[in-house]
């Protein structure tokens, strides 16, 4: 069997349990295609999977893809050799963490031709949560009022980029250092929580977006105008279970309390690739690491100040 270089998850290695090494290389089955990977981009599923023991069968993390089509399976029509693509593979197993992966058809769509692949690879988790709280559970409209809580990372960085899309008016929270580039990227209003308490401010806001942070839920909901939604998409863990749990008892009232798991979907990574090569948003990307690396760059990842994306770099642009 054919090996390849990838970083697999070992529960006895320490002490981080992610191993640099040879494994074998996978064979694409007939709705599959094989891809080089040339970029792939971290996520805190990445390391919240590995915390709660969810790990792919492959045990090989990393769902946001770019590379090329090295082969396909027989019923895989829409792909071949040789295209360059870009992929989600959250709902497919992962694997990105590797020289190859094999994935579904489904999965891929083509890159545009002005994107890199470092680009391409930090657009699909990302990008499809923001546009996905925004769009889906908030019906964000010309003219709303915007918070994002956490808007320096990866995610919050997008939520910018496409609330401005949607002509709404955003304020980003950050920390110092993300101060300008908040601003930068379309933000009409920024607050840097180091020196206010922005869960105390008189301000209403139609939609809320917690992306990170561990704030009251109570906070956030005094925070929304009549008919505001709140949606959790990240946060601490604590934060989270707490819109879980809590949520749908907050949601009386015209206020709503909603939670999101973004879900893969070929559809709106898409057109979140046509908005990025018409230029209408672009990845932040913060960091970047090698492959044999990668664990270094989820220990960076997983403290919870990157700016931006951290991407993997397998094959230099």
């Amino acid at each position: 069997m054919e090996k390849m270089k990838a970083v697999v998850y070992n529960k006895k290695a320490r002490p981080d349990k992610l191993v640099y090494g040879d494994v074998d290389k996978p064979v694409p089955g007939e709705n599959e295609v094989l891809i080089k990977i040339h970029s792939v981009s971290l996520n805190a599923a990445d390391y919240r999977s590995m915390k709660m023991g969810i790990i792919p069968k492959r045990r090989i993390f990393g769902a946001d893809i770019a590379g090329r089509v090295e082969s396909v399976g027989q019923n895989i029509s829409l792909f071949k050799p040789g295209d360059e693509v870009m992929g989600d593979l959250a709902n497919y197993g992962f694997g990105g963490l590797a020289e190859y992966a094999t994935v579904p058809g489904i999965a891929l769509i083509i890159k545009p031709g002005t994107v890199s692949f470092d680009e391409a690879a930090a657009i699909p988790m990302a990008a499809l949560t923001a546009l996905q709280a925004l769009r889906d559970k908030s019906g964000i409209k010309k003219g709303h009022y915007v918070l994002i809580v956490g808007s320096g990372g990866g995610v919050g960085t997008f939520a910018i980029q496409l609330a401005k899309f949607y002509k709404a008016e955003v304020t980003g929270v950050c920390s110092s250092k993300n101060v300008q580039q908040t601003l930068s990227l379309g933000a009409d209003h920024v607050i840097d929580y180091t020196k206010e308490n922005f869960t105390k401010s008189s301000k209403r806001y139609d939609l809320i977006l917690g992306i990170n942070g561990n704030y009251p839920l109570l906070a956030y909901r005094k925070m929304l105008s009549p008919g505001g939604t709140y949606v959790m998409i990240g946060g601490s863990l604590s934060q989270i279970f707490k819109s879980l749990l809590f949520g749908r008892l907050f949601s009386l009232g015209s206020k709503q309390m909603k939670s999101l798991m973004a879900k893969a979907n070929r559809n709106d990574l898409a057109f979140l690739g046509g908005l990025l090569e018409n230029g209408i948003i672009k990845p932040v990307i913060g960091q970047r690491y090698p492959l044999e690396k990668a664990s270094e760059a989820m220990d960076y990842l997983r403290k919870g100040h990157a700016k931006g994306k951290v991407v993997i770099q397998l094959k230099s642009p």
